[in-house]
């Protein structure tokens, strides 16, 4: 009887190991998949990593620049003056199901590079967050790399736009 007793203590540890176990793998498990649905409903940061760079070459043109949204000096929130141009660029996405926006943020050559380049790129993503609210889907709005303006125009203001194009897939 003792042994008896004994071989039921063994299983009844055994039980309790195997629970304690499955516990924590469960735990480690749920807490795995919380951070990632978590991470995924974050807010994205001012340079979304699912970004997409390409070189003009890598798709062809339907034309001239479909729009070009104007920034102040320095900075990169919207304007008040976009909100005409990105009705019309919601407009031609639903025209043109096939095609994809490519979004150009141009600088110019004064002052710090990487600096100018980097308020080019924000200029960018911020029309492209603009567009992406509105309900156009992230996949169709690509970024280009930052692009420095020609010298020797007039109008300083050249140096600040992000120019928006359709192409075809």
């Amino acid at each position: 009887m003792a042994e008896q007793d004994l071989d039921e203590a063994r299983r009844y540890g055994l039980f309790i190991a195997f629970v304690v176990v499955a516990v924590i793998v469960a735990s480690v498990l749920a807490f795995g998949v919380s951070r990632s649905r978590m991470h995924a409903r974050a807010p994205q940061a001012a340079a979304p990593s699912t970004s997409v760079l390409i070189e003009e070459t890598d798709v062809p043109a339907l034309g001239a620049p479909l729009t070009i949204i104007y920034f102040e000096t320095g900075q990169s929130a919207m304007p008040a003056s976009a909100a005409q141009p990105i009705e019309q660029i919601i407009d031609a996405m639903n025209a043109t199901p096939a095609a994809v926006l490519v979004l150009s943020g141009y600088h110019d050559a004064s002052g710090d590079p990487a600096r100018n380049a980097q308020l080019a790129k924000e200029r960018a993503m911020h029309v492209r967050e603009a567009l992406t609210a509105r309900g156009v889907p992230a996949e169709r709005v690509l970024l280009r790399k930052p692009e420095v303006a020609e010298a020797g125009g007039a109008d300083s203001r050249e140096a600040r736009r992000v120019e928006i194009r359709l192409y075809q897939r």
